[in-house]
């Protein structure tokens, strides 16, 4: 088959329409939604403590996990050969689903290689499958942005993917414990070794992502606007505009920051502090379960004032938690290692749902219409750069810091005892997260002189904060609150199931 007849047979299957009505607009978000939902229920299987406990089991190294940690974001650097490929088939359906539908294969090879290949030669399949997979989905994610950002009404994005973000968040929480619980209670005992279980979660996470592409290939699509340009002159368009390049530098130091740290606290708490993979699912749930909570209001923060004004609140608040990890060893385990864990995970749920709302969107917000697969694929060919490289030092630091202490004791001496107390101890995967919280300090600078529509100081975002917060504890409180609440569930509901009944209130990363 010849590569036209090829595109045209795709035309076909997946046609393109001039305009939409509003309700194939309001059908095809409720889609989107179904795809978020199946997206994060593989992502949770496939992905997360899942992942960094099979690679451990296979006996990966910390760089050999900084490399997996990477991989997806460097992957993300294959959206701008893609842009040409956009440009040229202007099918941006077709190919997100020919693209993803491809890469999903991958996990089933990952799935199989235990059982047929040693532990080694199974951990190279786990970083050749985890790449495949995610060149494809950096493809898909190049069509994906310019086909939702014409998709998505602007003044509706806080709120929509809000709610995508929320309702996704509590799939991947219910697919979570589930495939905690398996891991747990069944895979020693049914395949005799723990690690086999995996490949279970794995084939799960490919039918997940299956039902993904099925929910993509129903969104429709708006007719791409034509290039203004040549494909190299509108990639280095956005570097041109001051206000999108000033927004280019600081994702790319808040990426590099957050991806310093957060990809090894799973390592972090199975190796350094010796937990079980269902205590560190336990945590990622009690954060996911917050983060679900927030991402209503932090969206609709966002659609009041600005994306900016939410991260000069939000992103403080994730350094902050960042750095208290340092404080979970003193130099050792102790008792309120745990208590504070989960005060660690319920205040990064706050500020993680602030966050990846608004870094998401503002990009989406500040993109021309008509010009937003230039302007998005060069936002995230610097986010892939900065969150790749940044695991990739990570975990070369981690091993370099084995051996190596920084402290600081307090002594106290008399005649009959001394007492010592220690007040800094920091030990390798501390350099770390002290380091993430000074990038991440210098990334809150940049942002500063990003300029949004709708800008209010920080001040302004904390009272409304607490404001919402205390009306929706005081609704939560009352037998009223609990009917609205359980008519509210009832009505989105509806709204999923229902996707062309309209609504008032119809991503990174979106496949």
């Amino acid at each position: 088959m010849s590569k036209k007849t090829l595109i045209e047979k795709l035309a076909r299957l997946f046609p393109v329409k001039a305009r939409l009505s509003q309700a194939e607009v309001r059908q095809g978000l409720g889609f989107v939604v179904r795809d978020g939902m199946a997206g994060q229920a593989m992502a949770s299987l496939t992905g997360s403590a899942f992942l960094v406990a099979y690679a451990l089991h296979l006996g990966a190294s910390n760089a050999v996990i900084g490399v997996l940690a990477a991989i997806p974001h460097l992957s993300q650097l294959f959206q701008i050969p893609a842009i040409y490929l956009v440009e040229k088939i202007k099918n941006r359906r077709a190919i997100s689903v020919v693209v993803l539908m491809t890469g999903r294969f991958s996990w089933l090879c990952i799935a199989a290689a235990p059982f047929l290949f040693s532990r080694a030669a199974t951990l190279l399949i786990l970083v050749g499958g985890l790449l495949t997979a995610s060149v494809m989905a950096a493809v898909s994610n190049c069509a994906w942005n310019s086909w939702i950002h014409e998709l998505v009404p602007t003044h509706e994005l806080g709120a929509f993917f809000g709610k995508r973000f929320s309702l996704a968040t509590g799939t991947g929480v219910v697919v979570s414990m589930a495939g905690a619980f398996f891991i747990d209670h069944y895979a020693a005992a049914w395949f005799g070794d723990q690690q086999y279980g995996y490949p279970v979660l794995f084939t799960a996470g490919f039918l997940m992502g299956v039902l993904s592409v099925y929910f993509i290939a129903r969104i429709p699509e708006p007719r791409m606007s034509p290039p203004t340009g040549s494909v190299v002159q509108s990639i280095l368009q956005p570097f041109r505009e001051e206000n999108f390049r000033n927004l280019i530098k600081f994702m790319g130091a808040w990426n590099f920051a957050v991806y310093l740290a957060t990809p090894f606290f799973s390592v972090y708490m199975l190796k350094q502090l010796g937990m079980d993979l269902a205590s560190v699912i336990g945590l990622i749930v009690i954060g996911r379960i917050v983060n679900i909570f927030f991402l209503r209001l932090w969206g609709s923060f966002s659609d009041r004032v600005s994306n900016t004004s939410v991260l000069s609140v939000s992103g403080p608040l994730c350094l902050l938690c960042i750095l208290a990890w340092t404080f979970t060893t003193l130099p050792d385990k102790h008792f309120l290692t745990l208590p504070l864990l989960v005060v660690l995970h319920i205040v990064m749920g706050v500020a993680m749902a602030g966050v990846t709302l608004s870094t998401g969107n503002i990009g989406f917000k500040l993109a021309p219409k008509g010009k937003a697969t230039s302007y998005l694929a060069s936002l995230n060919f610097i986010n892939a750069v900065a969150a790749g490289v940044a695991p990739l030092i990570a975990g070369q630091f981690a091993d370099f810091f084995v051996d190596r202490k920084l402290a600081w004791t307090l002594t106290w001496s008399s005649a009959n005892r001394t007492i010592s107390l220690d007040v800094l101890n920091i030990q390798q995967w501390d350099f770390l997260f002290v380091l993430a919280f000074l990038v991440g300090l210098y990334a809150l600078h940049r942002l500063s002189f990003v300029r949004e529509v709708g800008e209010v100081k920080e001040k302004i975002v904390v009272y409304e904060l607490f404001s919402v917060l205390g009306r929706e504890v005081r609704d939560f409180a009352t037998v009223g609150g609990l009917r609205n609440i359980a008519t509210l569930l009832r009505f989105e509901s509806g709204k999923i199931h229902h996707a062309d009944t309209p609504s008032d209130t119809e991503d990174p990363p979106a496949a």
